[in-house]
C-alpha cells in the first residue's frame, strides 16, 4: 500500500514538473516569437533608412554630418546583437532620425517633394510598430519572469537551466520628461 502512494506521488510530482516545464518553454517561445517580431520591424526600418537618406542627400549638401550620423548609427544597429545592445544602438538611431527630421524641416524642397514625404511617413508607421512590438516583447518578458521566478515555478526552472530574457530598454535620455515653455513671450 505504501508503494502504491509513493509512486502515485512520484506520478503526481512529475506531471507537475511537467506542467511547469511546458509553461516555461511557451512563455520563452512567446519571448523569442516576440523579439523576432521587433527584428522583422527594424529590418524594414533599416532598409527606408538609406533610401530617405538618398532622397534628401542633393537637398541637405550642407548638412553633410547629419547625414553621416544617421548612416552611422543604422550601421551600428544593424550589427547589435542582444536585445541591451540593440536597444542602444536604436536609441542612438533614434535620435539620429530624429536630427534629420528636424533639419529637414528648415528646407522646404523637401516639405513639398512626394517621395521625400512619404518616406518619413513610412518611417514614422514603422517607429508606431516597432513601439508596440517592443511593449509586447517587454511584457512578455515580464510575463516570462515572473513564471520563473514564482514558488514553486523557480525550483524547476532553477534545476532546468531556464535563462531570464532581457527587457528591450529606452536609453536614459529618452526617459527624460521633456521641458515646455507655454508663455506668450516666445523665451
Amino acid at each position: 500500500m505504501a508503494g502504491w502512494i509513493l509512486l502515485a506521488l512520484a506520478g503526481i510530482l512529475v506531471f507537475w514538473v511537467v506542467l511547469i516545464y511546458n509553461k516555461l518553454v511557451s512563455q520563452r517561445n512567446d519571448v523569442q516569437s516576440s523579439w523576432r517580431q521587433i527584428d522583422v520591424q527594424l529590418k524594414r526600418r533599416h532598409d527606408l533608412i538609406p533610401n530617405l537618406v538618398s532622397a534628401v542627400k542633393g537637398a541637405m549638401e550642407f548638412e553633410q554630418d547629419t547625414l553621416d550620423k544617421v548612416i552611422s548609427a543604422r550601421a551600428k544597429a544593424v550589427s547589435a546583437g542582444s536585445p541591451h545592445d540593440k536597444g542602444q544602438a536604436e536609441n542612438m538611431l533614434t535620435q539620429a532620425l530624429g536630427k534629420l527630421f528636424a533639419v529637414m524641416e528648415n528646407y522646404p524642397a523637401l516639405r513639398s517633394n512626394d517621395n521625400v514625404m512619404h518616406l518619413q511617413e513610412e518611417l514614422t508607421s514603422t517607429e508606431n510598430r516597432i513601439a508596440f512590438a517592443r511593449q509586447l516583447y517587454n511584457d512578455l518578458v515580464a510575463n516570462y519572469r515572473t513564471m520563473m521566478q514564482v514558488f514553486p515555478n523557480n525550483l524547476v526552472s532553477s534545476m532546468l537551466g531556464f535563462r531570464t530574457e532581457e527587457y528591450f530598454e529606452a536609453e536614459a535620455a529618452s526617459r527624460a520628461t521633456p521641458g515646455v515653455n507655454l508663455s506668450l513671450r516666445g523665451k
